[in-house]
């Protein structure tokens, strides 16, 4: 099996600078395309990728939970914040502007969040689907260039 980026991902980018095969790609253009996404035809299953993501978005295939209870508040390196959904831009319900920065120190600037609150309980099980909507429909590779 691989792994999957959920829908919990403010795009750190830690994950893709430890991929080993170079098989996690930045969403491009964000505000279609809001997460970084893993091919599963490329993955070794390796896990490098888990401990670099500071938003705890990444899980094995199989265990993408279907009721996660969310934290509420996230620890990133060293300062906490609020935990958020993050979808493409537009998407009702997801209004809410997310302004920070990932693991090099760059700016992030989503439009289409929102926190959630402590022990609410969201299914990640869609991230599949949009994971493989990224390679088979949306840019995939050449999101790199």
């Amino acid at each position: 099996m691989t792994h999957i980026i959920t829908e919990i991902c403010l795009r750190d980018g830690g994950c893709a600078e430890v991929c080993p095969v170079e098989c996690i790609i930045p969403g491009k253009p964000e505000e279609e395309w809001p997460l970084y996404y893993i091919d599963r035809d490329t993955c070794i299953d390796c896990g490098a990728c888990v401990p670099e993501c500071p938003w705890e978005a990444i899980f094995p295939e199989e265990d993408v939970p279907s009721a996660y209870v969310a934290k509420g508040i996230i620890n990133v390196r060293g300062t906490d914040l609020p935990q958020r959904l993050n979808k493409p831009k537009g998407t009702p319900g997801f209004d809410q502007v997310y302004d920070g920065t990932n693991s090099r120190g760059e700016s992030v600037h989503l439009e289409g969040t929102r926190i959630l609150l402590k022990g609410e309980v969201v299914d990640l099980t869609p991230a599949i689907a949009l994971n493989d909507a990224f390679f088979k429909e949306g840019p995939g590779y050449s999101a790199k260039d």
